[in-house]
């Protein structure tokens, strides 16, 4: 069987793009707290819910990645 070799690079890659969501999840959990009037507690109340979403948007996200990139293989572009 192959070994399957991930680079360093790509792995930084993928980290910064699940910090990316972490962000934005984040953000989400700001917005909702600021909309709905609730108390500022719940930033740490609920962190697991909002690492919940960051992975749902991280892999929301890589699906999306997988289209373009099968889209660009279809036309004959070169996918990065």
């Amino acid at each position: 069987m192959k070994d399957v070799l991930i680079s360093g690079r790509r792995i930084g890659r993928e980290f910064m793009i699940f910090v990316g969501c972490f962000v934005i999840a984040f953000a989400v959990n700001v917005y909702s707290i600021i909309k709905f009037k609730t108390a500022w507690s719940e930033l740490l109340t609920t962190f697991h819910i909002t690492l919940l979403l960051a992975v749902v948007i991280y892999v929301l996200f890589g699906v999306l990645r997988l289209i373009i990139c099968g889209v660009s293989r279809l036309f004959g572009r070169k996918a990065s």
